[in-house]
């Protein structure tokens, strides 16, 4: 027991020192300002030495440097700083998003929900209930990320517990447990197509057998796994490391008032007319949103407008539960509830447009693709082949998440090479799949460069004005060592059974 305190006091004194060491940076707008300058004079020193790369996902094509310091690049500096900006994926996500959410708020429906949430539920089973559904969020992409965070928020502060930690709890639900859930979502056929594609250049017939579902009994696996382990990173690290919450919410929760009863009845029943008349848009074959192939619903027109559809969602109990409580009681007022809320998204917005260049630069300069792939011939040219190059490979995609956000651009970049290397030492491309999409999630939740970070600052700012990036990497660090441990754990154990990942989807490639 006394070398289990010892080892957290260590473990702590660490936090303590990223959160210092990352807190002596500037304002994350300012830094992000200053990593954009610096992608555009390291481009300028690695474009001098004519480096360049085959690109693993178009063969024969190659990748070079572009030094943003040339005609070209400054050109393109100037001329993409607008697109950039307004080109940053979670800006238009959030600020849509935020329009429905803002009227369910100003409107005082998610108070009276969260109040009847947190007397109805024991306080105990709060931060699992938390972590699963942001687990389980996925399913609707990136939408998660802008409703759980600021939810799980408001549920701690509504319990005199700190925000942050709930804000913590469910990003990393959200983004270490991408991979993770009981459904499959729109992840699933992305990387899919691309294992099938790279698996394709060893063993075609093979590769035709290969379904989107490979890793399907994987991730219902993975689903509770890191819900217990989250939970208890942010009940037992977390949380106490932020300490006791002395913010104005006093914690004393009134009871639902009958006139609130009777709105949120009135929102549920007009949300469930209104996710009815969705459905209709998808789930008949006739349905204008419906997709076409093997997967109609999760490939489709509708799962690519989940961000309306969430709006909509929304609004329409919002309003709904305004009108019955008579908190709105004219177009004005719900234009006014959406005005208060975009002028508490101001921080966010100043915060998209210079991390939006420093994402947009290091995109352009194929910098982070030069690393990945460079790091991919590293690991290939050591020969070490069996269990240790799948552990290589999980560390290297790990760190590779650090320098590249996007699941689907690693994977692209990836697949062609690592499918084929496990192949050939008697791994499964289902099997190469899995151990990415471990990796990939669980270093999320730590990266700048990931790119709904900053959003998670500018939520964390309406708490905290001087949180900085190194207090939300030292907060998210835990779950991120604990997510990558456990998850391998879990892979290896069930490489050691030889359980099937999926439908169809053994551990070993017997050709």
């Amino acid at each position: 027991m006394a070398e289990a305190k010892q080892r957290r006091g260590f473990f702590q004194r660490f936090l303590d020192f990223i959160e210092r060491t990352g807190n002596r940076l500037p304002h994350p707008v300012t830094l992000f300002a200053i990593l954009a300058v610096i992608v555009i004079i390291v481009s300028a020193i690695v474009a001098s030495f004519d480096m360049s790369v085959e690109d693993p996902a178009e063969p024969g094509e190659t990748l070079e440097v572009l030094n943003l310091l040339s005609g070209e690049g400054i050109q393109y500096i100037f001329t993409s700083m607008v697109d950039n900006f307004i080109g940053f994926a979670p800006l238009g996500v959030v600020l849509a998003t935020m329009l429905g959410i803002g009227v369910c708020e100003q409107s005082g429906l998610i108070s009276a929900c969260l109040r009847g949430f947190v007397l109805a539920i024991p306080n105990r089973l709060i931060t699992a209930g938390l972590m699963f559904a942001a687990i389980m969020s996925s399913v609707a992409s990136d939408a998660g990320y802008v409703v759980l965070p600021p939810l799980g928020a408001l549920i701690y502060s509504a319990l005199n517990r700190h925000p942050l930690a709930g804000l913590a709890t469910a990003f990393a639900g959200v983004s270490g447990g991408f991979s993770a859930n009981l459904l499959l979502s729109a992840t699933d056929p992305m990387l899919a197509e691309l294992t099938r594609d790279a698996a394709s250049t060893i063993d075609p017939q093979y590769a035709e057998t290969m379904n989107i579902a490979m890793n399907y009994w994987f991730i219902i696996v993975s689903t509770f796994l890191l819900t217990i382990v989250g939970t208890w990173v942010s009940e037992k690290i977390v949380e106490p490391r932020l300490g006791a919450w002395d913010g104005e919410f006093t914690g004393e929760l009134e009871q639902i008032s009958p006139t609130e009863k009777r709105g949120i009845t009135w929102a549920i029943v007009s949300v469930l007319i209104a996710a009815g008349f969705m459905s209709l848009l998808v789930v008949p074959e006739w349905g204008p949103m419906r997709g076409e192939g093997p997967q109609p619903i999760v490939e489709s027109p509708f799962m690519e407008s989940l961000v309306i559809i969430l709006l909509i969602l929304f609004f329409i109990p919002g309003l709904v539960y305004g009108i019955v409580t008579k908190e709105t009681r004219s177009d004005r007022d719900v234009v006014n509830q959406m005005s208060d809320t975009m002028a508490s998204m101001a921080m966010f917005i100043v915060l998209a447009f210079t991390a939006g260049q420093f994402i947009a630069y290091f995109e352009e300069t194929n910098l982070g693709l030069i690393i990945g792939i460079y790091g991919g011939e590293l690991l290939n040219n050591l020969d070490i082949g069996g269990f240790p190059v799948l552990i290589g490979f999980l560390l290297l995609t790990a760190f590779i998440n650090l320098f590249i956000g996007s699941a689907s651009a690693k994977w692209a970049m990836m697949a062609p090479v690592f499918v084929p290397i496990m192949m050939q030492v008697g791994y499964s491309p289902e099997l190469t799949q899995a151990t990415y999409r471990v990796a990939d999630s669980a270093t999320n939740i730590i990266t700048p460069l990931m790119t709904y970070f900053a959003v998670i600052i500018a939520f964390a700012q309406q708490y905290d004005r001087r949180m900085g990036i190194g207090t939300l990497i030292s907060v998210m660090l835990p779950f991120s060592i604990f997510f990558l441990i456990a998850w391998s754990i879990l892979l290896f154990v069930w490489i050691f059974f030889g359980w099937e990942l999926g439908p169809n989807s053994p551990i070993y490639y017997n050709p």
